[in-house]
This record gives C-alpha cells, structure tokens and sequence, in this order.
C-alpha cells in the first residue's frame, strides 16, 4: 500500500510491498528470536485482513496466553497505526503510542512502511517481524510447543504442496487482487484486477462445490486466507474497491462457506465489521473523499444455516474448537 499519507490511497498505482523485517520466531531460536511465553506482543488491526490471518490463527492454536495482543484503531492517521483504544493512547505493554516507534527502536527509516501484523520483542520495544506470509505458518509449525490442547494442524505437512499452491493462487488474484481494482488509477488496470478477482473466486466456487473445504476435510491456513478476504467483501470490497461483478451473499456456494467458517469457533467471534468499514472508508480518502461509512450491507445473514455439514468434513481434524474468546478480546456480535 502506499505509506505517504491517506490522500495518497487510490491516487497512485498499486504495489503491496513485501515486509521489510522477516526474522522469524523459531522453536530453535535460528534469527535470534526463540519462541518463548510472554516475550513477544502480536500488534494487529481488525480492519485489515493480514493481521486477521494471524488473530484467527493466534485464537485457532490456543496461543492467548502465550502471546499478548494488541489493537490498533482502526482508523490510522498520516503516522499510521496507533494505540488510542488504550487508556492515555499508549500499549499498555509496550508503552508506545504508535507502532512506529516499534519499528524505529529496530531500524530507523526503515523502507516499506508501517503495516501489522507485527510482532513485537517485549523486553526490548522493537519489531522482530511484519511478515505477514510467514508470520501464521510460523505459529502452526514453529510454536507447537505453546498450542493448546486439541489445537488443529493448520499446515499439515502431508499437505503442503497443495495447500501452498491453493494460497498462492488466492494471494495473487483474490487478497491481492481486490486491492489492485480498488486503488486501480486507470480504467484498463481497474478491469484486469476486477475480471482477475471474480475469474478466481468462480474457479473456488467450483472446487468448493464438492468439498467443505480448500483442501483435505479439515481447516487449514488456506481456509484462513481466503476467508479473511470474503468477510470484508460485501462490506467494502464490493462498493469501496468496486468488486460489483457480483455480491458474496449472490454467490451460493462461497457465501455458504464463508458463513460456515464465520460460524467457526475462532472465526467469526473475531470479525470486527465496525472496525472493518472504518478503516476503509475513512483512511482511504484518495477513494472516499468524503469519509461518509454506509450504514449497510446487512449483516444478519452471517448466521444463517449454511447446510455445509452435508459435505462432511472434520473442522479441526483430530483436534477441538477453541475455548470461549478472552474478555478483553471480545468484539461486539452484529450478527444475533
């Protein structure tokens, strides 16, 4: 995204940047950052769909007690991301009142911007991470130490290939691809991103026709990273970043999935679409000028029956939901 500015959204052409920071977090400690109980904070919006891959996950694995987070509001100012849904407008743990700062106690200047997911060294104040590709496969495979009891295998190793392969064709047309229409600066860009988002989503449609989910008959990270994308798609997708072709909820099979999912342990009781409609509509001011948040779509539908139990299908395969969210990580349920 561009980092000069929220004028700047839809006012130049399009191109997500890879995260500039990509230690990892391993059983081993291979970067110089061991997994370790307590040590690190996950900085996350719930507007933004990369940071939601890891709130999902984070909640999936049973990793809450492991590892602290921390919200952004969801509307970011020209500094970007800030902590002033916290008392004093500072991270109670980090003691910071932007993520920036987080990202300058490790390199100043660094290229790329300020994005989250983050995760952040507790003890030293400063960024280990903002790899959003990484960051979750990393909680799945490198923090099994710390997972919960009954915690699924997201990136089952059988697996591998075919869930990798599914993520990179999401990646390219759908996570990316709505935002490559949305920010579009001239017709023929905007065409090719929008024709390249719904020629996808047709293509999941079918694969998803027969099976409950994108592979195997269990979640995986690949279930996770398409449906970060189709929660926000009616929202904001649709209108903001003129998808229109046609709506989720008039696509039966995929918003039948994307409700099964959202009515998932670990899934939906993480969305918040306050939060989602916000940040769009009011930091994109390159897009909306205006800052005006619609009042719709409806949301009611989100829990209503989606008939997947008919496909089969183990949601977390040998494994258990998770436990009841912690309170203080509640989000409102627009969705009764």
């Amino acid at each position: 995204m561009p980092h000069d500015g929220n004028a700047a959204y839809g006012r130049k052409s399009f191109k997500r940047s890879a995260g500039h920071f990509t230690d990892r977090i391993t059983a081993d400690g291979r970067d110089g950052w061991p997994v370790e109980a307590g040590r690190y904070r996950l900085v996350v919006s719930r507007a933004c769909p990369w940071a939601s891959r890891a709130v999902i996950s984070r909640r999936l694995l049973g990793l809450e007690d492991a590892l602290s987070m921390a919200v952004t509001d969801p509307v970011q100012d020209d500094r970007s991301w800030r902590f002033t849904l916290d008392p004093d407008d500072r991270d109670p743990v980090l003691g910071i009142r932007f993520l920036a700062e987080a990202y300058d106690a490790r390199e100043k200047d660094a290229p790329g911007g300020v994005s989250v997911p983050a995760l952040v060294d507790v003890p030293s104040g400063q960024l280990v991470t903002n790899d959003y590709q990484r960051i979750t496969l990393d909680f799945a495979t490198e923090w099994t130490a710390l997972h919960r009891d009954g915690a699924p295998d997201l990136y089952p190793r059988e697996s591998r290939d075919e869930i990798d392969t599914v993520m990179a064709e999401v990646y390219q047309d759908v996570n990316n691809g709505v935002y490559a229409a949305g920010f579009a600066t001239d017709q023929k860009e905007y065409e090719a991103a929008c024709a390249g988002v719904f020629r996808r989503l047709e293509l999941l449609s079918r694969r998803l026709e027969g099976q409950r989910y994108l592979v195997g008959d269990t979640i995986t990270e690949a279930d996770i990273r398409l449906f970060t994308t189709l929660v926000r798609f009616d929202a904001v997708y649709h209108g903001h970043f003129k998808c229109n072709l046609w709506k989720l909820a008039e696509s039966p099979v995929l918003w039948a999935y994307a409700r099964d999912l959202y009515q998932t342990p670990g899934f939906g009781d993480t969305v918040d679409f306050d939060h989602i409609k916000r940040h769009y509509h009011q930091v994109h001011t390159g897009i909306n000028p205006t800052g005006i948040v619609p009042l719709g779509p409806d949301l009611s539908g989100w829990r209503a029956p989606h008939d997947r139990e008919r496909l089969g299908g183990r949601p977390f395969g040998t494994g258990t939901p998770p436990g009841p969210v912690p309170a203080a990580e509640q989000v409102s349920d627009p969705t009764p």
